[in-house]
């Protein structure tokens, strides 16, 4: 890959991170739970926002380390609309199937202890529904269809989730 791949490589990332994960795990969040935000980031101190902050810093590392992966080892993006070219089964995807599904689930897990918000509790759990069900009937099928075979081993010895 010569310096123009990597460079609009690289920036197709960052957009998608920006309009993907950055919206459902940082837009969203905020505008349902503003005021909870500013009241958490107020009073920050507690073992409740301590243990948000930490496991939302869990689930960045895991996406960035994700998108990460997409780019060097599957040519990539995150997004459907930009896939990778090829099947990435390295890092933590050597664990889980959708490890990227798994951070942004840690990041809005972090969101909703840091701010004690039900709303953001009730969007998580949403969300993951929505997650479960666009692997199964989108994914998946189109994983199968563009990796064949390799896929279907990679699915029946690497588990969905954890």
């Amino acid at each position: 890959m010569n310096k123009q791949q990597l460079r609009s490589l690289a920036l197709r990332n960052l957009l998608f991170t920006m309009l993907q994960p950055g919206m459902v795990a940082g837009v969203i969040p905020w505008l349902l739970a503003k005021q909870h935000f500013r009241h958490a980031f107020a009073s920050f101190g507690g073992f409740r926002q301590y243990a948000g902050a930490v496991i939302w810093l869990t689930g960045l590392a895991i996406l960035l380390h994700c998108i990460t992966r997409f780019a060097l080892d599957g040519m990539g993006t995150l997004s459907p609309a930009d896939p990778t070219r090829k099947l990435v089964i390295s890092g933590l995807y050597r664990y889980s199937r959708n490890p990227m599904y798994v951070g942004v689930m840690l990041l809005l897990t972090g969101e909703a202890l840091f701010c004690n918000a039900a709303i953001l509790w009730q969007y998580s759990m949403l969300l993951l529904i929505i997650f479960h069900l666009f692997i199964i009937f989108y994914e998946e099928p189109r994983l199968r269809r563009d990796f064949g075979e390799t896929y279907v081993r990679y699915s029946q010895q690497v588990r969905r989730w954890v």
